[in-house]
């Protein structure tokens, strides 16, 4: 009897206990994974037994029975759910996490990371290109080693190969030169100075949740470096359920690649792990004896760590490792040199990047601190000349985002630094040098009425050798109706010279070897840049299933003071500020379509980059003047997948005026699905055109080549086959 009275006593007050404290609810989006302000969630049969998601993102009920309930959880423009919930519930210190999609109309919606205001794309004054999660799946076995291809199949984007022997590649946007395109992890900067030159997008895009590509100046919140555009390469995220997916993958041009990527949350908790191996030999496509796609020994190796110490706080910790041997050449000298075959460039890399980022968001306020750090370490034999060097890169910054009434402000500071040493072997003109620079930011995000938006921002940076920036921004959109918009983008920027940042050189002879550079003088002028762009957008679903978007842009670019590279008297490669601006200005041209199972992409790109000022009328080397880019693709879910595209690249000038040939480039895929195993048949540049169909790319002696300025591809047509498992079906 005693017992049963303590017992009873026990269940009484657990029962007041629970009926005074309630069921926690937590309510995000699926998408962003941020919290709901305002969700209700309340009893399906008793709509007087509920509540709203406070300023935490959660809701507290009380008064639910004990037992068995359905609740439902609703908020404008998501779609509702009905949740069985039994009283008590088991974990009610952590509550109940409901994950609210977006309605059936709003299911294209991307949440744009970059842009900090945590909109989605058609709310962002800026305009935006998004290659998705599904993008980036697909891609993992079509071209497994890098994210070059996927981005080249945008027409605004021209990727350039910079490197004729180690097959470095650059992007360009808006005709400008590939410095010019500021390049991100997950919002990071990790690819400047002597880290920035070599294989930056050698990515898979199997560790990829999306790519955000954001067209003209973003310097407010990017500072330096971001002019023509950038390029933001963010990283998965693990989800509710596990995730584990397997790609293997062998091309004609003896590439191997073997990815795997692995995902969970553990409750609070949660981690991501991916890991590559590349195996590349070099290959002499057009039989000249030298490569035309080089040897490439690749490891990386990706684990991320996440955990959630509230509904409003959480942590994430990441560490990256690539290890890679890039060399080509004379094929016979990558083997063992000997007094006739001795021409060689070999790269051997190593990179530890550890990173982190903390959000406190109680919806009113998101409390940002994040950071990076890199190692980077690098030797280079160009035919027995050893350059070494490593450099230390560090990023952090603090950032808030402030709802206050109609505006959303974005406001923070960060400090960078880049310091290079050279090893003491090393004979080079180029010695240790630190380069820092502290930056505060605001941007307003002002919803002035239903249709127009503003965004005004300003930037100021210190940088300690290249002094002091100043950079205005100002960025709207108009909404006229849910079909048509309207975006306009004005800002200022900056770029500060590093002899390791790619070069531009002011003709062909100038040697681009690092034995040949001369260091930065302290009286070089930074770059300064103005930027307008324009962008007008239609979307519309014509009927049920047949969705059509249209996009018409224009832009204008003016740069002074460029710092251009050029040959002294001794043959040195020394860099100088330009006696002429850099303009560039074009439009950007796109339809994308899709009915029930295909999808169309159709781009066109005109862009007029020029030379300017005393001394100088020339077109900019390696801009193609016109672009055009067809994507078609066509599903039979869980079964099969068909893809096509082509593009041309026209009116392209290298040095000197010269204009090379306009050629077009054809690529073609089928994949089948079997369950969880899916099989890719690969062709890219389907009709092999490549640049020594054209003209002798290599001349000179065997002893002592002269490499052609690349303007086409190198490599002719590439088929690959890949294997594509994913575990967790």
């Amino acid at each position: 009897m005693k017992y049963t009275l303590i017992i009873a006593l026990f269940l009484f007050s657990a029962t007041v206990s629970w009926a005074q404290s309630g069921l926690k609810v937590i309510v995000k989006d699926s998408a962003s994974g941020e919290v709901l302000i305002g969700a209700t969630v309340s009893m399906a049969n008793n709509n007087h037994i509920g509540a709203i998601a406070n300023a935490g993102g959660y809701a507290i009920i009380k008064g639910l029975p004990r037992g068995t309930s359905d609740l439902v959880i609703r908020n404008l423009g998501y779609s509702s759910k009905t949740i069985s919930i039994t009283i008590p519930y088991a974990d009610s210190a952590k509550g109940l996490l409901v994950l609210l999609a977006a309605e059936a109309e709003k299911t294209e919606e991307v949440i744009i990371t970059s842009a900090r205001t945590n909109s989605r794309l058609e709310d962002l004054p800026m305009k935006t290109e998004v290659l998705g999660e599904e993008d980036m799946l697909e891609e993992a076995a079509v071209v497994p080693g890098n994210v070059a291809s996927i981005l080249g199949d945008i027409s605004i984007i021209h990727i350039q190969k910079l490197s004729p022997v180690n097959g470095n590649q650059g992007i360009r946007m808006q005709g400008l030169d590939t410095k010019y395109t500021q390049i991100l992890r997950d919002g990071l900067p990790l690819y400047e100075g002597f880290a920035g030159n070599l294989g930056v997008l050698q990515i898979p895009p199997l560790d990829l949740k999306q790519v955000e590509i954001i067209k003209g100046s973003v310097s407010t919140l990017y500072g330096g470096g971001a002019i023509g555009g950038l390029v933001n390469i963010v990283s998965k995220t693990p989800g509710e359920k596990p995730t584990a997916t397997f790609v293997l993958n062998r091309s004609n041009l003896k590439e191997t690649n073997f990815n795997a990527y692995y995902s969970q949350r553990f409750g609070r908790a949660g981690m991501s792990v991916f890991a590559g191996v590349t195996n590349q030999e070099a290959v002499d496509v057009n039989k000249d004896g030298f490569s035309d796609s080089p040897l490439i020994k690749q490891l990386s190796f990706h684990p991320r760590f996440f955990y959630e110490f509230s509904p409003v706080t959480k942590i994430n910790i990441g560490y990256a490792l690539v290890a890679e041997e890039r060399a080509g050449g004379d094929l016979t000298a990558l083997k063992g040199t000997d007094s006739l075959h001795r021409y060689f460039n070999k790269n051997t890399v190593l990179r530890h990047t550890a990173d982190f980022n903390i959000q406190h968001n109680t919806g009113r306020h998101a409390i940002t601190l994040k950071g990076t750090g890199s190692f980077f370490d690098r030797q280079t034999n160009d035919s027995g000349y050893i350059f070494k060097g490593r450099q230390v890169s560090v990023f952090t910054e603090f950032s808030d985002r402030l709802k206050l009434g109609k505006h959303l402000l974005v406001f923070g500071g960060n400090y960078s630094s880049e310091a290079f040493t050279k090893a003491a072997v090393t004979i080079s003109p180029i010695g240790n040098f630190t380069y820092s620079t502290m930056g505060i930011f605001v941007q307003d995000n002002w919803n002035m009425t239903e249709k127009l938006t503003l965004q005004p921002g300003i930037r100021f940076d210190r940088h300690n050798t290249f002094g002091n920036f100043l950079l205005p921004d100002l960025a709207a959109v108009y909404k006229f109706n849910s079909t048509y918009t309207l975006r306009v983008n004005a800002g200022a920027g900056y770029k500060t010279p590093n002899a390791f940042s790619l070069l531009t050189p002011i003709d062909a002879h100038v040697k681009s070897g690092i034995q040949y550079l001369l260091p930065v003088s302290n009286t070089i002028r930074a770059e300064r840049s103005t930027g307008l762009n324009a962008d007008l957008g239609f979307k519309k679903v014509l009927w049920e299933e047949f969705v059509i978007q249209l996009d018409q842009a224009l832009f204008y670019t003016k740069i002074s003071n460029p710092v251009i590279a050029r040959s002294n008297s001794l043959g040195n490669t020394e860099f100088i500020n330009a006696a002429f601006d850099v303009n560039t200005m074009g439009t950007d041209t796109y339809v994308r379509t899709s009915y029930g199972m295909t999808e169309l992409y159709l781009g066109y790109n005109h862009t007029l980059a020029r030379r300017n000022g005393t001394g100088e009328h020339s077109y900019l080397p390696f801009a193609p003047q016109d672009k055009v880019s067809v994507t078609v693709a066509y599903t039979i879910p869980d079964k099969w997948r068909f893809g096509t595209e082509a593009s041309r690249v026209g009116q392209q000038y290298i040095y000197n005026n010269q204009r090379v040939p306009d050629y077009w480039f054809f690529a073609m895929m089928v994949e089948r699905q079997f369950g969880p195993l899916h099989i890719v048949l690969n062709c890219e540049n389907l009709f092999d055109i490549k640049q020594s169909n054209y003209e002798k790319t290599v001349t000179g002696t065997i002893q002592h080549p002269n490499f052609s300025s690349i303007w086409a591809p190198q490599e002719g047509r590439i088929v690959n086959l890949a294997l594509k498992y994913n575990l967790f079906n």
